[in-house]
């Protein structure tokens, strides 16, 4: 019976093949592949039932990436001149992309290139690029056809594909999710980080391709689920202060923040608040399950928590904003402010430096 064998090759690209030979290939063996109208040379990066089951290196404790139909066969593993070889080609695939950078902006046209990939046996030559909308290259084709004399792709991908292909380091200092372990990209909405209460500010959420981070969606069943388990907020709660406003939550301190009618902020532990809620209303204690092990990130010790530290995690402060005085005549001198002066009737009056002349 055929053996599958999952090949990796420039860009994170993979495919599944079949080996029909005896011999075992070992992870991390080059090997010379089917590919369209021709070979190409690639690493082995799963063997047998592993290659259907995992989804990427690095992964852990992620979905199973869906079984895909093998695209080709093994024709044998690679001898030391191939992989000299694709080597050399990788080498030369820079050169090229500057190449065709040049008759992009000869052609004029909207597009930018972001890599390029020689076929192994140099019958096709795959050029990347980005684009905000169709793009009609027929005359940049036949040009690079006859540039490079070989078969010419033009391939237009998105900039998350773009960003998993070219690769890199997010904003969390590891290696991009698209790049090391997601099995694909799926779409990523603003609906997500609202659910997550996180910033709504496009540099705060965004990763480097420019579209929102792909970690908020793996992470979003966790929020929806933990906040199951809370109050929600705006919700007034009896408890035995009285009617108390729920302000916010703390779904990793496992924490409630309450508001009392005389304006007072207390924070009060989850577990502490459901069995008094339970005892004021005549109902059995059920036991709190504790939280899962995933979910603890620190040990906070014997740090007194107070009700303004708590606040300031649930909600860190805002920055306040001053708010600019307009002068009807820029060019004029400031006025002067009398006796007679009035404050504007557009909002309420701000104490401001006072600000140098002329500007």
């Amino acid at each position: 019976m055929p053996e599958l064998i999952e090949v990796r090759f420039k860009g994170n690209r993979k495919d599944i093949y079949t080996w029909d030979s005896g011999a075992p290939l070992a992870v991390g063996a080059s090997v010379v592949v089917e590919a369209e109208r021709g070979l190409d040379l690639g690493q082995v990066s799963a063997v047998g039932e592993i290659a259907l089951k995992k989804c990427g290196i690095g992964c852990s404790s992620c979905a199973l990436a869906a079984p895909k139909e093998p695209k080709g066969k093994v024709v044998r593993a690679a001898a030391p001149e191939d992989a000299h070889l694709s080597r050399e080609l990788r080498k030369a695939e820079e050169d090229i992309r500057r190449k065709v950078i040049e008759r992009v902006r000869a052609h004029n046209l909207p597009m930018k290139v972001s890599d390029a990939e020689w076929q192994w046996d140099r019958r096709k030559l795959t050029i990347y690029f980005t684009a905000e909308q169709r793009v009609d290259f027929r005359a940049l084709v036949r040009e690079l056809a006859a540039l490079f004399r070989t078969r010419i792709e033009l391939r237009q991908i998105g900039a998350r594909d773009e960003a998993k292909r070219l690769d890199g380091v997010g904003r969390c200092g590891r290696q991009y999710c698209c790049s090391s372990w997601l099995p694909e990209l799926k779409p990523v909405s603003l609906a997500l980080a609202k659910d997550q209460r996180l910033s709504l500010n496009p540099s705060q959420i965004s990763g480097g391709c420019g579209r929102l981070l792909c970690c908020l969606r793996y992470e979003h069943d966790f929020y929806v689920t933990s906040r199951r388990r809370f109050p929600k907020e705006g919700k007034v709660l009896r408890t035995a202060r009285g009617e108390e406003r729920v302000q916010a939550v703390d779904l990793f301190r496992e924490r409630v923040l309450l508001r009392a009618a005389d304006g007072s902020v207390q924070a009060f532990p989850l577990a502490e608040l459901k069995a008094e809620l339970a005892t004021l209303a005549g109902e059995p204690q059920a036991a709190e399950p504790a939280p899962p092990s995933s979910l603890v990130t620190f040990d906070e010790g014997s740090t007194g928590v107070t009700s303004e530290r708590a606040a300031e995690a649930v909600s860190p402060p805002r920055k306040s904003r001053r708010r600019r005085r307009r002068r009807k005549d820029r060019g004029g001198p400031p006025q002067a402010a009398g006796p007679d002066a009035t404050a504007p009737s557009d909002g309420p009056v701000e104490d401001h430096p006072a600000e140098p002349p002329g500007e």
